[in-house]
């Protein structure tokens, strides 16, 4: 896993997210590259590598046009935005982001900067507290799958 752990951060008033010097630096060292392409998922925001990203569009592109196809295209390919970094390592989130998320529209600018593997995860503070209290709750019936996983 490249991106890896859990930041609580803000949102600025230009809708500029700082993203951890851990991540960036995973970026440019496993990835040579400094930008982003960002798009929406489940009410958040998720941010890929380029070459991760074009992976992804290369399996798009081999979809059958059905409806899957054209709800995955509507959904995440056409929001998707390249983001490059300044020099405070803040990448600018486009305004349809932070409305989808609920980013900094309703006063709200806690962040939490989720690191998944090969994508980066910016979530609303709020809904990422309600999310991880629901994955808890559902582990808590799982109790003896943990305990086999060795947790």
């Amino acid at each position: 896993m490249i991106f890896q752990g859990v930041y609580n951060n803000s949102i600025d008033s230009k809708g500029r997210a700082s993203v951890p010097a851990k991540f960036r630096e995973a970026l440019k060292g496993s990835y040579g590259d400094d930008v982003l392409v960002v798009t929406q998922d489940r009410g958040g925001v998720v941010a890929y590598p380029q070459s991760e990203w074009n992976k992804f569009l290369e399996k798009f592109a081999t979809l059958p046009n059905d409806p899957f196809r054209a709800d995955l295209y509507f959904t995440t390919v056409t929001p998707a935005t390249h983001c490059s970094f300044d020099k405070q390592g803040r990448i600018q989130l486009p305004q349809s982001l932070r409305e989808y998320c609920e980013l900094a529209t309703d006063g709200m600018r806690d962040v939490v900067v989720v690191g998944g593997g090969n994508k980066i995860q910016i979530w609303n503070k709020a809904k990422y507290n309600e999310m991880q209290g629901e994955a808890e709750r559902r582990l808590a019936a799982s109790r003896q799958l943990r305990f086999d996983l060795g947790l």
